[in-house]
């Protein structure tokens, strides 16, 4: 069966009932019944269903589905069959679930260029979305020797770790770790809590240009903490970027790690 009719005055992504065999309002076994017509499992033709109204733009980024109770009553299933088909969209990076919220349309995936001048808040205003940062956290270490050598600082000297999440119409991006250099960015937490931005940060300490001297990028599964950060199911992939960037006569500045939710990006790289 082919779920081609979409109907109602407020959700008309989904079938009609009437579109249904009598077989369709009986209980199901969500795991295993299949429609023996077409041998689509209902699941999947409830996917089918949503994921087509939102390629159709009845259901626009950001915009919150029915509950869980509509959209089985629409299509005269039960609620695990609706939960199967949402977490398989889920899994596809076409919606998102929020907590205590509903489930919502996710935006396509953002084009982020990787080239030496990037800026989140200008990657994401120019694809027409509005970007925003949130201070997680931000404390004081001692640099490792490794974080030493990134920064040209002396093992052990005193560094501000900055962690923050990035997004774009609110939905989260990515989440980054940023070591700087205390002595030249004291109080640099108490900033980005309130510029909410790196280069408004750094124009703050007189610094208006700067420049990515590196770039590495690898893949990872993403932990409980960025997870929950992030708004992933434990097991999505994450892409990290570690990179230092670096003022114009070449002095690092800061270096990061950046995780980023992988369904909801794409890297393009940029010669030049």
């Amino acid at each position: 069966m082919i779920l081609d009719n979409l109907i109602t005055k407020r959700h008309d992504c989904f079938v009609t009932k009437d579109d249904f065999s009598d077989g369709f309002s009986r209980p199901f076994d969500t795991m295993s019944l299949q429609d023996t017509a077409s041998g689509v499992a209902l699941w999947r033709q409830v996917a089918d269903g949503i994921e087509r109204g939102i390629a159709d733009g009845r259901f626009a980024a950001g915009d919150r589905l029915p509950g869980e109770t509509e959209i089985a009553e629409t299509y005269r299933v039960n609620r695990h069959t609706v939960r199967r088909a949402l977490a398989t969209l889920a899994e596809r990076g076409l919606v998102r679930a929020e907590r205590g919220s509903g489930t919502y349309v996710e935006a396509p995936r953002l084009a982020y260029p990787l080239r030496s001048r990037t800026r989140f808040s200008e990657i994401v205003g120019a694809g027409g979305r509005e970007p925003d940062g949130r201070l997680i956290d931000a404390s004081q270490e001692l640099a490792s020797r490794e974080l030493a050598r990134l920064l040209g600082l002396k093992t052990g000297a005193p560094l501000i770790r900055i962690e923050a999440l990035r997004l774009a119409d609110r939905t989260p991006i990515c989440v980054g770790t940023i070591w700087l250099g205390a002595g030249r960015f004291p109080d640099a937490g108490r900033i980005y809590e309130r510029m909410r931005s790196m280069t408004k940060l750094l124009a703050h300490y007189g610094i208006r240009d700067y420049r990515r001297a590196s770039t590495r990028v690898t893949a990872a599964i993403v932990d409980a903490t960025d997870a929950a950060r992030l708004d992933l199911a434990l097991g999505r992939p994450v892409l990290v970027v570690d990179s230092t960037d670096v003022d114009p006569e070449g002095t690092p500045l800061l270096t990061k790690r950046t995780r980023f939710a992988a369904e909801r990006v794409e890297f393009v790289v940029e010669n030049s």
